[in-house]
């Protein structure tokens, strides 16, 4: 869709719109990013008609929407396999909506949000190894991702929403501090009620947790990027009693992290539980969520986690774009790096051997979440959806 394109209706002023909503993959179990639009959407269809545009909407998810598949060869690379899926997003989402919501790399959306670092940045901005740098301008790899978010990012009526402060600091580094990038952080649902007592002991039982064990989550669909292997090093240093669950590993996790369990002894003190869309159960057994993450635009999972009512460890920012919201030692407790193991440890001790910190972390935590309601986030995209509306028909 060009960005100067008029779509069939002239909705600026409409209070129901047609939306498209352009993503990869529609689920919660996907990641924090799908949760993202899964959640937006929820809002979003109580007032508007949404149609999801995505290569794959996962049958267990509970938020039924119209839904158009974009398939296309699965054995393409991915740089390539991008933009035919922009191709044909573009091509489908042209006619027939007032607003297209995407959250993909292309050119169709009249909103575009960034969930992750930016491809200039990475390749053009941030240092990088002379030699590392050089080879990628003569990848078609890295090339094809530069021209699709040069697209995405082109001068235009349309809008780019960044997730996070980081997000937009970094796209004004990546192509000047002159464009606007709002930012409109993810949402956060609380829970219905608090899960105590017995009906707790229960769900850990269930799990092979005893009640005398402290139990360390980390929910995550790439645990090794989120710093499992930091928070395994931390847990062999404190005693046998500290227990990790991690959720939302591929099945061959375990495999891929045997030697490391080995050579710490930790076989017997981790569980890994796979994919899933529904995580309740989980943070509802956990007693400290850790987040020692090595690359997060964001990072829903702590703040999920602090609307369970647990006390939360995780690294700062830069690394995780959540930290720039939160005052260390006041809401959780932040690292100074995500691979220390050592202050890791530490932090997960503390946190268990003083309950009153741990309290207190709970109940400030509860400041962060009022900032972060769902229908908080879907008002301020509707406010924009009208201003983008607006500056089309201009």
């Amino acid at each position: 869709m060009n960005s100067d394109q008029i779509h069939d209706t002239p909705a600026a002023i409409a209070e129901r719109l047609r939306i498209a909503f352009v993503v990869d993959r529609f689920g919660n179990r996907f990641g924090g990013a799908e949760a993202y639009g899964v959640e937006l959407m929820r809002e979003l269809a109580e007032k508007h008609e949404i149609t999801v545009f995505a290569r794959e909407y996962d049958s267990r998810c509970d938020l039924k929407l119209a839904y158009v598949p974009i398939r296309h060869w699965s054995h393409w690379p991915g740089w390539i396999r991008g933009i035919l899926f922009a191709r044909k997003a573009a091509k489908a989402t042209a006619q027939g909506f007032d607003i297209v919501h995407s959250h993909m790399n292309g050119w169709c959306g009249d909103v575009e949000v960034v969930h992750v670092t930016p491809v200039r940045f990475n390749w053009r901005v941030r240092p990088l190894p002379w030699l590392k740098k050089l080879g990628s301008y003569f990848s078609p790899r890295v090339w094809g991702y530069l021209g699709l978010e040069k697209r995405r990012l082109r001068p235009g009526p349309h809008a780019v929403v960044a997730v996070s402060g980081l997000i937009a600091e970094q796209l004004q580094q990546a192509y000047g501090s002159v464009h606007d990038y709002p930012v409109i952080a993810p949402g956060v649902a609380l829970p219905q009620a608090d899960l105590q007592g017995e009906e707790r002991t229960k769900v850990r039982e269930s799990l092979g947790f005893t009640k005398e064990q402290v139990v360390c989550l980390l929910v995550a669909r790439n645990p090794l990027r989120k710093g499992l292997s930091t928070v395994l090093e931390a847990l062999a240093k404190l005693p046998s009693h500290y227990r990790l669950l991690v959720v939302g590993g591929k099945p061959g996790l375990r495999d891929q992290m045997r030697q490391q369990l080995q050579s710490l002894n930790m076989q017997d003190r981790v569980i890994l539980q796979g994919e899933t869309s529904n995580v309740e159960p989980f943070y509802r057994a956990a007693d400290i969520y850790v987040h020692p993450t090595l690359n997060d635009s964001f990072g829903m999972a702590p703040l999920e986690a602090m609307s369970y009512g647990l006390p939360v460890v995780l690294s700062p920012a830069p690394w995780c774009g959540f930290a720039q919201y939160v005052q260390g030692g006041y809401h959780a407790l932040l690292l100074s790096h995500p691979e220390d193991a050592q202050e890791l440890a530490q932090a997960i001790e503390k946190i268990s051997k003083d309950p009153v910190m741990a309290r207190n972390l709970v109940e400030n935590s509860r400041e962060l979440l009022a900032q972060f309601s769902w229908p908080a986030v879907a008002s301020r995209y509707q406010e924009l959806y009208q201003k983008v509306l607006l500056r089309r028909q201009a």
